[in-house]
């Protein structure tokens, strides 16, 4: 991704971040500085900062953990359905197409059946 395309094609969603007046100081500095905007200096250092991140060994043994975790998960809830339905296949259920990934089918003050 490069800094001139943020996201590049996904959805831009907002994150509040408390900072103390300091650090917002010298962020406005770097952002006047380098000719970007402060958000867009935010977003450039989360971007390094994860990307760094994907690197370190403590990181990737934490990471590896939660993987096993959820497999374990999804083979018990795999196994719970095998029991209950045999070895076929449960029929799917009629349903509205799923949101896009990462997204809640909820919005905020709604329950799931539209109330």
């Amino acid at each position: 991704m490069s800094e001139s395309e943020p996201n590049a094609g996904g959805q831009l969603r907002t994150l509040a971040v408390r900072i103390t007046e300091d650090l917002r100081a010298r962020l406005d500095v770097v952002a006047q500085i380098t000719g970007r905007s402060t958000t867009e200096e935010i977003r450039v250092a989360l971007e390094h900062w994860v990307e760094r991140t994907k690197s370190d060994p403590t990181i990737l043994k934490k990471a590896a953990a939660i993987r096993a975790e959820i497999e374990r998960e999804a083979q018990t809830r795999r196994n719970a359905i095998s029991a209950i339905f045999g070895a076929e296949e449960p029929a799917e259920p009629e349903t509205e197409p799923s949101p896009p990934a990462g997204r809640s089918s909820t919005r905020r003050g709604k329950t799931p059946d539209g109330e």
